[in-house]
């Protein structure tokens, strides 16, 4: 797999039935190595070990309903109240991110009410906070650490 724009991280992967697997930390579980899940596992080390966010408050690849249509969401942070904090929606490094991207994960977060949202393909990424008395979202340098 290609070199991302993250720090460098170590993995765990193992090989079955001619596919690459990764360990998934959240999912405690191997999963197939796709350039998705690639940029996908770099963004959970980048979020646990650079903004010090706990395993326990991290979920990825939940589905969600909306309009009638199951859909999955890559990352999201809790609170510790429960809340949302944050929701990520991780592309493949070949995939330009553009107002589609945005569109998505707005679209997820009409159900979510994350607090930022973060878009990344590995190689850009992309921070935002919500703003939802004027129904709009603010671009950021980057998403606050964790704090208790």
């Amino acid at each position: 797999m290609e070199l991302l724009n993250f720090p460098k991280y170590s993995f765990r992967f193992k090989n079955r039935e001619n596919k690459i697997y990764i360990f998934d930390a959240i999912r405690k579980k191997f999963v197939v190595l796709t350039p998705e899940e690639w940029v996908r596992q770099h963004t959970v080390q980048f979020l646990l070990q650079e903004k010090n966010y706990p395993i326990s408050l991290i979920n990825v690849e939940k589905e969600l309903i909306f309009n009638n249509l199951k859909k999955r969401y890559d990352i999201v942070i809790f609170n510790s109240d429960g809340s949302i904090f944050l929701v990520v929606e991780c592309k493949r490094s070949t995939i330009t991110i553009n107002q589609q991207t945005f569109d998505q994960i707005a679209r997820y977060n009409m159900i979510l009410d994350a607090e930022y949202l973060m878009v990344t393909n590995g190689m850009n990424h992309y921070y935002c906070t919500m703003d939802y008395e004027a129904q709009q979202y603010h671009f950021l340098r980057e998403i606050p650490d964790y704090e208790l």
